[in-house]
């Protein structure tokens, strides 16, 4: 009996106990669900509708780009995207195979599509191709039966309607890259374009807009049930510029079969009309993908298509130098408007012999004489009693030297040279025969054909330091009745009679019978321009060379070629546009860069795009008769 009951006293606190922790566990599941469904009860339902409903960001149109008169040169076009939804297609492969009757497929094309299906979900569409034709999307409209999975999508890419015209001056966008990526929920939206070069990157921020967002309910899978609500975002800013589109079109017609710059731009207000460079490149490759074949052929051009020569190519002046030479020894008194040199068509300096363009020389010359012919010989002498200081003084005033700052990346500086950065860089003194071959600009000097632009407009606008920009105005919702801004310029402190002197002879070079360029010049009534050629010379035929038949310029290989200047203001009565073009290895800066530069001042000043202030009605003189001189190997 004894045993039974301290069995049972045993076995009542047992039961006690597990009563007890059986209360206990009730009493925390209870308070938890207390918790959980009362306390806490917004919270989860809040979490509830976010496993439901998505919000899902929306890319904004890409703001367009147009030209001075408002014409798009970067716009947004429809662009038809062929889709693949690989859960509707019985095998992707096979779908695949059918699809290649209709738009051929590459094996690396092929490998990213089916990596882009293995890495998404099955209902998640795949992009097989974008930019899709009129007669390729009917095709495969009219084959959708024998295409399962396949569907037509329609968005928008960026679109430049006139290819290579422009694509140095607007750039291009593409794809985000890993080191672009900058938090900016835009950024990570598949198929989000930036712009990476030209204006498309200096105004990417304005004109991508604001994203918009959509709601839409979802299953437990993650798939599209509905939208339920959708709110556009805002479409990026317009971009005005200061280019014109047809002359910017006629000067890239002008100089298509060359490797070449032209640049025009407004004496006054720094505005750039033409921004152009060749050969070019199709910005519209970039958005759609370029192949591996066509980005070798770009970057293994000799000519450099990729590059922007008005701002990036780097070339000795030649005898477009010369009115720098002119001012900076009429400023320090080197020379007056009467001081005469004798040309005999060199001139010796210790044991060194520079010669003359013409090699019978000129005779007696001053400096108006000088700049007309071209003299050589005349500027050695000047240069050589100036110094290479006062040269170089000059030189940066005019605009020389370093960048302009134009809104446009990546713009070069060039070089004005000096002792100091000769002592620093190459590690020798500077030479008095240096001092004379930059007198003629040759030597170590370089100039970009934006900065021979900016160069003319301050020698035709009287001596203002107007520095040149290329974007007239942005565009937006907030700021539709704002103007563009005004720019103030402040004067480079030359002399009046100076400026005078030189653009009288630049005025000579063109108009009159032994001007170097007077074949190239405008005949109509008030068209007249003033201008100065320029021939570098890039390489000296040798005796060697001599004695095989190679005696001129164009005996030589392409890349060993003179390359041609020219640069020049119009009207000369009232000046409003300052022009300068460079063609790489062309030959004579007159018979070559003469000619368009006249053909484009020509249709510039008809086509009235700024009105010159206060211009008047002028009649040209006859033309007088007689043949320029040859063209000079500097001049």
């Amino acid at each position: 009996m004894h045993r039974d009951s301290d069995r049972h006293k045993l076995f009542s606190r047992r039961a006690a106990m597990l009563a007890g922790g059986q209360f206990v566990l009730l009493t925390a599941l209870t308070g938890r669900l207390y918790y959980l469904q009362v306390v806490e009860s917004e919270k989860y339902k809040n979490l509830a509708d976010e496993n439901r409903i998505n919000f899902r960001l929306l890319a904004p149109p890409r703001g367009r780009i147009t030209d001075r008169n408002g014409s798009p040169i970067a716009d947004n076009q429809q662009n038809y995207r062929l889709l693949l939804i690989s859960e509707n297609t019985t095998s992707v492969d096979s779908t695949l195979d059918a699809l290649e009757n209709i738009i051929p497929l590459s094996d690396k094309e092929r490998r990213r599509i089916l990596r882009d299906v293995k890495r998404n979900r099955s209902f998640v569409p795949v992009t097989v191709r974008e930019n899709l034709i009129w007669s390729q999307v009917s095709q495969i409209e009219v084959n959708t039966p024998d295409l399962p999975g396949v569907l037509i999508d329609v968005g928008e890419s960026r679109y430049y309607p006139h290819g290579e015209d422009f694509a140095h001056v607007l750039g291009y966008v593409a794809p985000v890259s890993e080191g672009e990526a900058t938090g900016d929920p835009l950024l990570e939206l598949p198929g989000f374009r930036i712009g990476k070069a030209g204006m498309e990157k200096v105004h990417d921020l304005a004109l991508r807009g604001t994203g918009g967002n959509s709601e839409v309910e979802v299953n437990a899978y993650g798939r599209i049930i509905r939208e339920l609500s959708r709110q556009d975002g805002e479409p990026g800013a317009e971009v005005q510029l200061t280019i014109d589109m047809e002359l910017q079109r006629l000067a890239a017609e002008r100089i298509a079969d060359e490797s070449a710059a032209v640049v025009v731009m407004d004496i006054h207000n720094g505005e750039v009309l033409t921004l152009a460079s060749t050969p070019s490149f199709d910005p519209n490759k970039f958005n759609q993908g370029l192949s591996s074949a066509e980005w070798s052929n770009l970057v293994n051009n000799p000519k450099s298509p990729l590059t922007n020569k008005a701002t990036r190519g780097e070339y000795a002046p030649g005898s477009t130098f010369k009115m720098i030479v002119a001012l900076a020894a009429l400023e320090h008194g080197i020379i007056t408007p009467e001081t005469e040199f004798w040309c005999s068509g060199k001139m010796k300096l210790g044991n060194a012999v520079f010669h003359c363009w013409r090699k019978e020389g000129h005779g007696r010359v001053n400096c108006t004489k000088a700049l007309t012919q071209s003299c050589d010989v005349y500027f050695y002498e000047v240069a050589k009693r100036l110094g290479i200081t006062r040269i170089s003084e000059m030189a940066r005033r005019l605009g020389l030297g370093e960048p302009l700052g134009i809104d446009l990346p990546h713009e070069k500086g060039g070089l004005v040279p000096s002792p100091e950065w000769k002592l620093a860089e190459i590690g020798t003194s500077w030479q008095k025969g240096e001092t004379v071959i930059l007198g003629i600009g040759q030597g170590y000097i370089l100039v970009t054909p934006l900065q021979l632009a900016v160069m003319t407009a301050r020698l035709a606008n009287g001596g203002i330091a107007v520095t040149p920009h290329l974007t007239r105005q942005v565009i937006s919702t907030e700021n539709t009745d704002e103007q563009p801004p005004t720019r103030d310029f402040e004067s480079i402190g030359l002399v009046p009679e100076h400026l005078d002197i030189v653009t009288d002879g630049m005025v000579r070079v063109v108009n009159t019978p032994h001007g170097t360029a007077f074949r190239a010049r405008i005949k109509e009534d008030g068209m007249s321009m003033a201008g100065k050629s320029g021939t570098v010379q890039v390489h000296r035929i040798s005796k060697a060379e001599r004695e095989v038949g190679v005696t001129k310029n164009k005996d030589l290989e392409w890349k060993e070629r003179d390359h041609a200047l020219f640069v020049a203001y119009a009207p000369v009565d009232n000046p409003r546009y300052a022009i300068s073009v460079v063609v790489e290895h062309g030959g004579g800066g007159s018979s070559v860069a003469a000619p368009i530069a006249r053909d484009i001042l020509r249709e510039v000043q008809k086509r009235k795009i700024a009105t010159p202030l206060g211009a008047t009605e002028t009649t040209s003189e006859r033309e007088p008769e007689g043949q320029p001189e040859t063209e000079p190997s500097n001049g």
